[in-house]
């Protein structure tokens, strides 16, 4: 193959247009503190050249590699990021705090689930 946009668009080397999912996580209800199942919709970018710079970027900063991925790929229906790195870690508001780990854990699991469409199970 003679390398061009073309040819590449042929072989499907783009990542497109962010993909919907439904997400569902558990956490304690803030006025009940009952544990209560929330769902929401999120949009998850194929990974590409935007994930693979914010995964280096942290690395070289020694930032949280796992936010800054989930901060890359985690975004609204046009592709625009949602989180910082700091918004999952907690840093951008100490007393907000971080993301939960059943939301984090649910989100891991939908770019997981975009990012393996299409490929070959062993």
């Amino acid at each position: 193959m003679k390398l061009s946009i073309d040819s590449l668009k042929g072989v499907g080397a783009f990542t497109g247009r962010p993909v919907e999912k439904e997400i569902t996580w558990k956490q304690k209800d803030v006025e009940t503190q009952q544990e209560v199942e929330l769902k929401a919709t999120v949009y998850v970018r194929p990974a590409g050249y935007q994930s693979a710079k914010s995964s280096a970027l942290a690395s070289s900063k020694n930032q949280d590699y796992m936010a800054a991925y989930i901060a890359a790929l985690i975004c609204d229906e046009h592709g625009k990021s949602i989180f910082t790195p700091e918004d999952i870690t907690g840093e951008a508001d100490p007393e907000r705090g971080a993301l939960n780990s059943e939301l984090s854990i649910s989100l891991m699991v939908a770019i997981q689930e975009v990012n393996d469409l299409g490929k070959m199970k062993s």
